[in-house]
């Protein structure tokens, strides 16, 4: 009789997944790729059936992003709020999809929308992951000035989790960018204070600080390959792991 091959078992029971506006465009410049939301839905699904405890939150940058808006001459809180829409937009899609998908899917917005919507509460959400669902962050922090990145890091204490996972169009973390620089070098560990010191661009300031004070690894992959999230929750394939 042949053997059973058995997927490893995951290395975290509640993550969160940040996934940045522009991985939700695929190969387009604007907007949102239909078939890259459903690659992305099939990851998910994946580590759902394994039992991990799944939340997002999403970007806007394929819609509109704040701080271009002001750089332009908008004011700033203004434009931050129209980038929050623009995340609640790409929330409902991913939730679509989803539960297409039969993934059993709440999106909390911190901006109260209740006719598309649950507002966010803390509890509310910690209660529908115990649940087995997919809990998807919509509109940020709800505050302009702060980046989703810096949302992502807030929810992933809140919501106690055990690592929160960063979903970029890069393999890990670089010294430099590898699409530009053949010589970037591939960091497959570094600690909070590296990333700071070295203004890394992984995430903002704050979001890296806030991961630091409540001891969060962030694990840095990329959200383009299939598989890839079950496959670094199992400590497997390529990416960059942040943490003290």
């Amino acid at each position: 009789m042949m053997g059973v091959t058995l997927e490893p078992a995951p290395n975290y029971r509640r993550v969160l997944l940040k996934v940045s506006g522009e991985a939700l465009m695929g190969d387009q410049t604007y907007g949102i790729d239909l078939a890259t939301v459903n690659r992305i839905a099939d990851d998910v699904q994946a580590v759902v059936r394994q039992g991990v405890q799944l939340c997002l939150v999403v970007g806007g940058g394929n819609i509109f992003r704040g701080l271009s808006g002001a750089a332009q001459g908008m004011d700033r809180a203004s434009a931050d709020q129209i980038g929050m829409l623009a995340t609640v937009m790409n929330a409902l899609a991913l939730q679509n999809t989803m539960e297409n998908k039969k993934i059993e899917t709440r999106v909390l917005s911190a901006i109260p929308m209740s006719t598309i919507s649950e507002p966010y509460i803390r509890r509310r959400a910690i209660r529908h992951m115990e649940k087995g669902r997919v809990v998807i962050f919509a509109a940020g922090t709800g505050n302009p000035f702060f980046t989703t990145d810096t949302a992502a890091a807030l929810r992933a204490a809140e919501m106690k989790c055990d690592a929160l996972l960063k979903g970029t169009q890069v393999d890990g973390v670089y010294s430099a960018d590898p699409k530009t620089d053949p010589d970037a070098e591939f960091h497959e560990t570094l600690n909070y204070m590296e990333v700071l010191s070295r203004d890394l661009k992984v995430m903002d300031a704050a979001a890296i600080s806030l991961a630091r004070e409540n001891n969060i690894p962030v694990l840095v992959f990329s959200i383009g390959e299939n598989g890839g999230l079950a496959r670094v929750l199992s400590g497997r394939g390529r990416y960059t792991t942040i943490s003290n």
